[in-house]
């Protein structure tokens, strides 16, 4: 059977017909199992050539706060002539590469009235079980996520939705979103009509006609910000769709762009791969703040950092969070870390953006989409049919999984070429609609972590 060795110095190989490890010499107990040329955990007894390397045989090394140094090895990114692409300039400059009408709920009560009024006029509501009962970070987290998305360029217009004796009230929400544009952001308060149901569809019909005097215009690629993201990851997500993608980051970056990698905790583990691109001390004081805190988080619960792989990233060949996490961090690509975001945070700055968050799929692809992402790039190797508020290019990491699941995946990594992927990056941000769009599937998830009233 064909099998990969993926570094000089790994002591492991992955069959590519299941994604698993076999020993390619002995791997005697206690010491470090290595793959991508790091160690992803510890045997816990000996492995004989050839044996399979998995959950009976390995054990993680991960532990909870580290101290880390700061030893630049960042190539600085080569630039390249950008391509361009056909998105829609917005009033302050940005660019949308969809022209939709939106409604935010400001609180999980309205949800059914969005939802009715998205069935009857075409518009697009993301709807959620928050902005009530929440005291302080916690329902800043959940007003910076929303005001992400109201000021989001793929919406040509929103409406934001409250129901008027919440805390995070309309007026709440205005304080958060600052300056904004009242043409194309538009309140209610369901409690102030008598028929909330009439009274937004006459905005939503006022929003939709003015997106409709809305037309694309050539813009360059550095423009974008690109979103990554792994789900229902498997042996070869560190193999062949997540370098894929790391080809694809590094190319838009070298145009300009940005792209944004998130799951924290599925950097653990490999972190000091990151740090070390990391353009300045500063970043890298904001980048080791970003996983120590969240590896507090973890412990404040009680709960092991490790404890991440799913049961279907386990029968898929992954094994510990080393594991998964060095796979993971390879769709950032080799660029340089130029930023460290926290949730809620716009990605402004060109490169490589760190934002904070789980790596609950739901969770990251809003996170990605509050921080001004216009499209995702979403790597799988089980399948999922989850879709972003914006248009998310599924990637299969094996071609049995792009054609079993035709109607979920959009790329098949396995047979397709990085600058495939990167044309059909270029197709979708000029209109060309993903399977989660073709098939209606978005929803948003916030991140909670506080007291219920």
């Amino acid at each position: 059977m064909e099998s990969v060795l993926i570094h000089p110095n790994d002591n492991v190989e992955v069959r590519l017909s299941d994604g698993h490890k076999y020993a390619v010499r002995k791997i005697a107990a206690g010491e470090p199992v290595v793959k991508y040329g790091f160690p992803i955990g510890t045997a816990t007894r000996d492995i004989a050539p050839g044996a399979r390397v998995h959950t009976d045989n390995l054990k993680t090394a991960l532990s909870g706060v580290q101290s880390y140094a700061y030893h630049p090895k960042a190539a600085p990114v080569q630039p390249t002539a950008p391509a361009t692409i056909k998105a829609y300039v917005r009033k302050n400059g940005d660019v949308g590469v969809r022209n939709e009408v939106w409604i935010i709920p400001t609180v999980g009560c309205v949800n059914d009235v969005a939802k009715a009024l998205a069935a009857q006029t075409g518009a697009v509501c993301f709807a959620h079980p928050y902005g009530c009962s929440q005291l302080g970070g916690d329902l800043a987290v959940t007003q910076k996520t929303l005001c992400g998305l109201i000021k989001h360029p793929n919406a040509g217009g929103v409406l934001v939705l409250g129901l008027g004796c919440e805390n995070n009230g309309i007026d709440a929400m205005k304080a958060a979103l600052g300056d904004y544009d009242e043409a194309r952001i538009r309140f209610l308060n369901c409690q102030d009509c008598g028929d909330e149901l009439a009274a937004g569809k006459q905005i939503l019909a006022e929003l939709k006609a003015l997106a409709a005097t809305d037309v694309r215009t050539e813009v360059p690629v550095s423009k974008l910000r690109l979103g990554l993201k792994c789900g229902g990851s498997d042996g070869l997500s560190g193999i062949t769709a997540n370098p894929l993608c790391g080809r694809v980051t590094d190319h838009l970056i070298s145009m300009g762009g940005t792209a944004v990698l998130t799951e924290v905790p599925e950097m653990f583990g490999a972190e000091q791969v990151l740090f070390d691109r990391c353009v300045s001390e500063a970043v890298f004081d904001s980048a080791v703040r970003l996983i120590n805190d969240y590896k507090q988080y973890f412990i404040a619960h009680g709960q092991p950092v490790s404890e991440n792989p799913s049961p279907g990233n386990k029968a898929g060949g992954i094994t510990t969070l080393e594991e998964k996490s060095l796979g993971c961090v390879q769709k950032g690509g080799a660029a340089p870390v130029t930023a460290v975001l926290d949730y809620g945070d716009k990605a402004e700055t060109a490169g490589l953006n760190l934002l904070n968050g789980p790596g609950n799929d739901m969770v990251a692809v809003t996170n990605l989409a509050a921080a001004g992402c216009q499209l995702i790039l979403f790597t799988t190797g089980r399948g999922t049919p989850l879709g972003a508020p914006v248009p998310t290019v599924k990637i299969a990491t094996n071609s049995a999984l792009a054609k079993k699941k035709r109607a979920w995946i959009d790329f098949d990594a396995q047979s397709q070429t990085a600058d495939d992927l990167f044309h059909l990056l270029l197709d979708t941000a000029n209109g060309r609609k993903t399977k989660n769009e073709r098939n209606d599937f978005r929803e948003i998830a916030i991140f909670k972590d506080g007291v219920t009233l």
